[in-house]
Formats: C-alpha cells, sequence, structure tokens
C-alpha cells in the first residue's frame, strides 16, 4: 500500500483517487500539452470549445496526485465557461478548488494552469478567437 504524504488534502485525494474528466475528448478543438521542467510532470488538456464557450474538457496526466488532482479539478472549472472567464483563471484559483496545495505542490496548480493557457492559445491560433480577459 502506498503512503499517502502530508501534502495531499481531502479535495487532492478525492481527485487523484477518483479523477473526473480523465481521458482523450476526440471532437477536442483545443489541445495544450506542458511539462514542469522542474519535475517532469506533463499534464495534456483537451477542450471542445462552441461559441465562445467551453463545452467539454478532459485530461491526461502523467504525475504525481497534486498533478492528476489539479488536472482534474481544472475541467471542472472550465466546462460551462466561456473564453475570457476560463482565461482568467489561475493557480490559485485551482489551489483554491482543491482546498489547498502545500507549497512544495504548488508547481502541480501551475501545471494545469499552464496546460490550459497552452489550450487557449492554440485555439486562438487556429481560429483567431479572443481568448483573453
Amino acid at each position: 500500500m502506498a503512503v499517502i504524504d502530508d501534502d495531499y488534502g481531502p479535495i487532492v485525494m478525492e481527485h487523484f483517487t477518483n479523477p473526473r474528466n480523465v481521458g482523450d475528448l476526440k471532437d477536442a478543438n483545443a489541445v495544450g500539452m506542458v511539462r514542469n521542467g522542474v519535475c517532469g510532470d506533463v499534464a495534456k488538456l483537451f477542450l471542445r470549445i462552441e461559441a465562445g464557450r467551453i463545452l467539454e474538457a478532459k485530461f491526461r496526466t502523467f504525475g504525481c496526485g497534486a498533478s492528476i488532482a489539479a488536472s482534474s479539478v481544472l475541467t471542472e472549472l472550465v466546462r460551462g465557461r466561456s473564453l475570457e472567464e476560463a482565461g482568467a483563471l489561475t493557480q490559485e484559483d485551482v489551489a483554491r478548488a482543491l482546498g489547498g496545495l502545500a507549497e512544495p505542490k504548488i508547481h502541480c496548480a501551475v501545471l494545469a494552469e499552464d496546460a490550459l493557457r497552452a489550450a487557449l492559445e492554440a485555439y486562438r491560433v487556429r481560429t483567431g478567437a479572443a481568448v483573453a480577459p
């Protein structure tokens, strides 16, 4: 059995053990993939955007429990939001939605935010749509 470290709170553990929206999104029209240069975690975020609103979000993340949890909660945060609302989300919003992250795990929220930024930028480049507030 794995040892759980104090860096993982109950919401982080819930999203790690029961992640939401895992997998590829076949009809995604925005995809962002990023890697954390310090720890090596990789996150890939798939979005389906219609009429300026994110209708669906899925992810694939290779990394620690907090990185998986941050990606999971991010998909919940962005679903139903306009591009402007999603573009305004920050690592702090991700960490807050997880009930907070210990300092050594903040980079996991940064990874999720970076994946969102990469997906929104890919969408902007492909369509010319405004994505930032």
